[in-house]
């Protein structure tokens, strides 16, 4: 297992280096929390540490102990750079000490390579300095410089998601080629979904859901636009093999669905990789809050606390939200969990006899959902701006659950498409956002 401390640099009080409205204490989180991404989703055996994850202060001494205490194989810091506005390009950094031929100078000369592949910026060469977080860790370190923030190109590139995907992709790759890392097996093919039925109406579609739930068995609707018109399917599995989709499809008849068949269909990229946990909160509180009450209108103003949340764990605050939805049935709290506990994930709820776990306020109770969320998606310690108010935070295992659909069976049993109803819910959520942002723009222009 390789294990990388992952040092987005300065934060918090601390901005960096400042130019062209961009700080750079916001590029170099946004990098490293794309390199986690990239890693701990496309590789095997590695572990991420962050020596932050949301924009906090840490000193430099505490990173530098941090890693070196949890026993790291490799520091990497991420900075960009500043000089008189004339300067661009990007650069790289061992400890002043260190040999050209020693082991961190071979590290550097393979990160440097891939990086300089990706960036689009003047490569300004391998360098050494006396920096603290070189100096300090005690395995092998980098500190790599990407562009100058006070140049007008570079800061340009900085400014574009698709360019910060790009250094994260190069940083990637330097470190899985560097450390021999293995692929994980690729999830690109071919996934099968048994359908239990396909309705022209929305409520049908529930009703055989709330029927296949009473026979045991977890399904969602699925909407689809087939030949301009929308139809509803009702989807209760998908995977990766036909022989378990066989076994389903049995299951789903034997309920009296005898119309059920296995739907062959190749996976797309969100299917494949299940939306990360980790990332950024795209819909805004009233967006959030707007979608809900549509369904709901007696649904609780929670949207601010699940940006907030979202943006102090770096998790994605809008999809946790439809985890809500999903767990409270619109806030209805139709099942064990009663609104006045407070507990919008179903926190240890087990059944009748345990509705799991209460909180004193609505605020707790998202944050507690957050803590779980995190224990679930990293293996980094828990930031420590808020108490560790979840009382199941040290029952998980620890980074086993990346992306939603890696949720399946752990945070729900059996909970074979837990994610899979999770993200239907979110990308309804999106589509009513952006219906009524066309609103909108339809009253301006007229």
């Amino acid at each position: 297992m390789v294990k990388l401390y992952l040092d987005p640099g300065h934060g918090g009080s601390d901005p960096g280096a400042q130019g062209n409205g961009l700080n750079e204490k916001d590029i170099t989180l946004d990098i490293a929390l794309r390199i986690r991404t990239i890693l701990l989703n496309d590789y095997e055996n590695v572990e991420v540490r962050m020596s932050r994850t949301s924009d906090t202060a840490k000193s430099l001494s505490a990173r530098t102990n941090e890693a070196n205490s949890w026993g790291a194989d490799y520091y990497l810091s991420i900075h960009c750079n500043a000089f008189n506005g004339s300067a661009q390009g990007y650069e790289d950094y061992i400890h002043s000490s260190l040999s050209d031929s020693s082991l961190t100078a071979n590290y550097q000369n393979i990160i440097h390579a891939e990086i300089i592949k990706e960036n689009e910026l003047v490569d300004r060469g391998k360098k050494k300095a006396n920096f603290h977080v070189l100096r300090e860790s005690a395995m092998p370190a980098l500190l790599t410089e990407n562009g100058f923030i006070d140049n007008g190109r570079d800061a340009a590139l900085m400014k574009n998601a698709a360019w910060r995907q790009k250094v994260a992709q190069g940083h990637a790759n330097g470190v899985a080629k560097t450390f021999k890392l293995q692929k994980k097996p690729d999830n690109s093919g071919t996934i099968y979904k048994v359908i239990a039925g396909s309705f022209k109406s929305r409520e049908n579609a529930e009703e055989r859901v709330s029927y296949l739930d009473t026979k045991g068995i977890e399904a969602f609707v699925d909407s689809r636009n087939i030949s301009g018109e929308v139809w509803y399917r009702v989807q209760a599995g998908a995977f990766s093999t036909r022989e378990n989709a066989e076994k389903r499809l049995v299951e789903v008849k034997n309920a009296g669905i005898d119309d059920a068949f296995i739907a062959a269909e190749k996976r797309d990229s969100n299917e494949a990789g299940g939306y990360s946990i980790a990332g950024r909160t795209f819909l805004s509180p009233e967006q959030m809050n707007q979608f809900a009450k549509s369904i709901n209108p007696n649904t609780p103003e929670l949207g601010h606390f699940y940006l907030t949340f979202g943006q102090d764990y770096g998790i994605r605050g809008d999809i946790a939200f439809a985890q809500a939805l999903h767990e409270t049935n619109f806030f209805r709290f139709t099942g064990v969990v009663k609104p006045e506990q407070n507990n919008f994930c179903g926190l240890g709820a087990t059944g009748p006899d345990n509705p799991g776990a209460s909180f004193q306020t609505p605020s707790e109770g998202v944050l507690a959902h957050f803590q779980h969320l995190f224990a679930y998606a990293s293996t980094e310690q828990l930031p420590d701006k808020y108490p560790l108010i979840d009382p199941r935070f040290n029952l998980v295992t620890r980074g086993s659950a990346p992306t939603w659909t890696a949720l399946n069976g752990k945070w729900a049993v059996p909970g074979t498409n837990y994610g899979e109803a999770i993200l239907n819910i979110y990308e309804r959520m999106v589509e009513f956002a952006l219906v009524k942002l066309e609103g909108i723009l339809q009253e301006i222009r007229t």
